[in-house]
């Protein structure tokens, strides 16, 4: 079966976008490699933020451990960045607790919206539809 390898990240300023991420998952990002600057995963997939005028936001979600997810949250409430329970950005300031997990939606510096959850999904909690 095929694996992910990486993604390119269209972002305003990638040293600061990929600085900001690599932050919140308590790594560093990697070096410079051509015109990106790449962020390891935990499974080896990268995501290679490139500086481009053209920024069409994005969604990409992280499923961290309980720890990780409660290391990021303290930073992103200290930084006084905005976050919500649901991707519409929905529920501001709160944690979603979907499929026995916590979750919560937040903005990148470019807009990206970027996702942190402790559980993976299953079937789509009551309310929530399927699509």
């Amino acid at each position: 079966m095929a694996e992910l390898n990486h993604l390119i990240v269209p972002a305003k300023d990638k040293d600061v976008s990929a600085k900001f991420l690599a932050d919140l998952l308590g790594i560093e990002p990697e070096k410079q490699w051509g015109h990106f600057r790449p962020v390891k995963t935990g499974n080896g997939v990268t995501l290679d933020f490139v500086t481009s005028s053209d920024v069409r936001t994005q969604h990409y979600a992280f499923l961290v451990s309980d720890a990780e997810f409660d290391s990021a949250f303290a930073k992103i409430k200290k930084a006084g960045i905005p976050f919500y329970g649901y991707p519409n950005k929905s529920s501001p300031g709160e944690i979603n607790t979907l499929y026995g997990g916590r979750g919560i939606y937040f903005e990148d510096p470019s807009g990206h919206l970027l996702e942190l959850i402790t559980t993976p999904y299953g079937e789509p909690p009551a309310g929530l539809g399927s699509s």
